[in-house]
């Protein structure tokens, strides 16, 4: 593993920690924050969940912190970064922040509080987030008319890209790929750009993806930035990494797409896809400066500053993701992304040798194959998911998740060759 030596041995915030530290922490937190059990407690429209239904005596629950955190009940309203917050969550909310630290620093590369952010409900929202951020920004900032202002995205960028255009009425570019190898068509960005800044169009909000929600490409941020600044363009640049950002810094030793970059602004993760997080748990963190730009000034009964899409969100989520970082500390989760890197070369090597074409960004653990290899049995029986459930799909994928062995991969390869030898006898018998 010496190749990542340099990356993990200097990090600030991240590190492995045995069960009964972690379970101390998460303990300490919680006896921090409100007990509605025990507590006089009479302004807040919240409780511990409802008892008849979840037994907070039970005994499983004194060796499973997040699931004591879950049946607490915090709400983390709000966002802990910045200002004050609610105090009855104080315990809770301080587990959030270091969860943001081990991301923003040691991951991501920010300066120590030099950044905001807080835990979404998932990616979508995270993305949303930003786009509404940078839109208040150019209008707030720069005087700037919702009609000057664009999001310029590939055709690969995730759904949650013209999600928000048609919420916060932006217009949305689609910058075409190439088929085969899924990168940004930079021709075809200039074009955009100038019929763009023609029509009235002065600041873009850039979405750039590490890791394709269908191919696990991942962009290079430079191909959006460099031609905006040729033509003299502002703009914001987000980093949408909700598959990618807890596998391509581990996997790409010069993974330069963070902080450390001046131009990169904000950064989307989700931890319930690699991470294995519970679903509902995105990640959203922005450099220092921005995040303002959404604050609610009608929350007046919230302590503290409203800046999320949200509101209330679960504090269960932020131990959860707690939990899992510091269990594995940044040695382990390196060794696991490893592991998955060999299963999905492993499987790339098979399709190889069958001669099937096939993408893969090298460092991500997703495979697309074409739709003319894949039959409907190879589709049911896998549950491969297509790039589109109608008429004229392309391409089915493969991820290669932690539960997906070498034995299901061998498997699968099999009865991929008994279909492709089956379709050629088919052929040669008509």
């Amino acid at each position: 593993m010496r190749i990542f030596d340099e990356k993990i041995t200097n990090m600030q915030y991240w590190k492995k920690l045995s069960q009964n530290e972690r379970q101390e922490r998460i303990e300490k937190a919680l006896d921090e924050n409100v007990n509605f059990e025990k507590d006089t407690s009479l302004g807040y429209p919240a409780s511990k969940l409802d008892g008849k239904v979840f037994n907070s005596d039970a005994a499983f629950l004194k060796d499973a912190p997040t699931l004591q955190t879950y049946v607490a009940n915090p709400n983390h309203i709000g966002c802990h970064t910045l200002g004050t917050s609610e105090k009855a969550f104080k315990g809770t909310q301080e587990i959030e922040r270091e969860v943001l630290s081990v991301l923003a620093v040691d991951i991501f590369k920010a300066e120590a509080n030099s950044f905001d952010g807080y835990i979404a409900p998932g990616g979508t929202e995270a993305n949303i987030q930003a786009i509404w951020m940078y839109r208040n920004y150019f209008m707030y900032k720069q005087n700037a008319k919702p009609s000057e202002i664009a999001i310029i995205a590939s055709e690969d960028t995730h759904y949650s890209i013209p999600k928000a255009a048609n919420l916060l009425m932006l217009d949305w570019l689609k910058v075409p790929v190439d088929v085969k190898n899924r990168t940004i068509d930079v021709f075809a960005l200039e074009d955009i750009v100038l019929n763009a800044k023609e029509s009235g169009k002065k600041y873009f909000i850039i979405v750039s993806n590490m890791g394709t929600t269908m191919f696990g490409a991942v962009d290079n941020p430079d191909d959006y930035t460099q031609i905006l600044e040729k033509h003299h363009l502002k703009y914001k640049l987000h980093i949408d990494g909700a598959y990618g950002g807890f596998v391509y810094p581990f996997s790409n030793k010069n993974c330069d797409i963070n902080f450390e970059n001046p131009k990169i602004s904000s950064i989307t993760i989700d931890a319930h896809k690699m991470l294995q997080a519970p679903y509902g748990t995105g990640i959203f963190i922005c450099r220092k400066g921005l995040i303002e730009n959404v604050l609610t000034k009608e929350a007046e009964y919230v302590e503290g500053m409203d800046l999320t899409l949200c509101g209330s969100r679960s504090g269960s989520n932020a131990v959860a993701v707690w939990m899992i970082l510091f269990t594995y500390g940044p040695f382990g989760w390196c060794e696991k992304i490893r592991v998955l890197q060999m299963r999905t070369e492993w499987l790339c090597d098979q399709l190889d040798q069958l001669d099937i074409p096939y993408f893969r960004e090298p460092f991500m653990n997703i495979v697309a194959i074409p739709a003319k290899y894949i039959t409907k049995t190879l589709e049911k029986k896998y549950d491969l998911v297509p790039q589109k459930h109608a008429e004229g799909n392309q391409w089915y994928k493969i991820v290669v998740m932690d539960h997906v062995e070498l034995d299901h991969l061998s498997t699968f390869i099999a009865d991929l060759k008994g279909s492709i030898h089956a379709q050629k006898r088919i052929t040669l018998e008509v």
